[in-house]
């Protein structure tokens, strides 16, 4: 119970105070660049919206069980996930990257924290009922953690990965003067692409490999042979 309070409050509470308080630890970082602030706090927000939307509505592999949802997806999520990556991403964030070490880094740094605390966050969702996901491990009704265990830690940590590499990269190409309004907003698009279609091609050749189907599809429950 107290499990399903915390994720009732929070879902409200935490995208209240950390989305601009994420906002505004970017923007002091880079100085009130407004580029570099967007791609470390937008990104994440979009990211949000876009793959467990479809998660939810289109495949219908997840369902956010709240009081308020656009069919299976709760309309706020986005924020949700947001702003705790960004703030996440943000007490990792220790300098601006000078070369490709800093920006290798700073991908490593952000899959591995991304990653373990996602997991964390979904396991608990599962267990007090916020979150269930039709997957196989599901279908053999296997615990929240076999569950999680199945997509989480490719798409938290793979959206780390990508996400941190990205930020890395746009903060060299400032350091060079590269980074214009236009190239700005061609450089957002593509890294919310690469991070969204890098976690998913590798959800599904492993899906693929270990249960013999792509993990795109609510899988039916198994129920027990009834012997007369």
């Amino acid at each position: 119970m107290m499990n399903k309070k915390f994720f009732t409050y929070y879902q409200y509470i935490g995208p209240i105070v950390l989305t601009p308080l994420s906002f505004w630890l970017w923007w002091h970082t880079y100085d009130g660049n407004m580029t570099l602030t967007l791609i470390a706090w937008l990104v994440p927000v979009l990211f949000a919206y876009i793959v467990p939307g479809i998660g939810t509505n289109v495949l219908k592999v997840w369902e956010f069980n709240t009081k308020y949802r656009l069919g299976r997806f709760r309309p706020h999520h986005g924020f949700v996930f947001g702003s705790a990556t960004s703030t996440l991403a943000w007490l990792c964030h220790t300098q601006m990257a000078v070369n490709m070490v800093d920006v290798l880094q700073t991908a490593f740094v952000l899959a591995s924290v991304l990653g373990f605390w996602n997991v964390i966050y979904d396991i608990k969702a599962i267990k007090a009922g916020i979150l269930i996901v039709y997957n196989q491990p599901w279908a053999d009704g296997k615990d929240a953690e076999a569950i999680t265990m199945d997509y989480a830690p490719i798409f938290f940590a793979g959206f780390g990965l990508v996400y941190g590499f990205g930020l890395g990269v746009a903060e060299l190409l400032y350091m060079k003067g590269l980074m214009n309004t236009t190239f700005s907003i061609l450089y957002i698009t593509f890294l919310l692409g690469i991070s969204i279609a890098i976690p998913v091609v590798l959800y599904r050749k492993r899906s693929l490999c270990k249960h013999g189907h792509s993990g795109c599809r609510p899988i039916q429950k198994n129920e027990p042979e009834i012997v007369l």
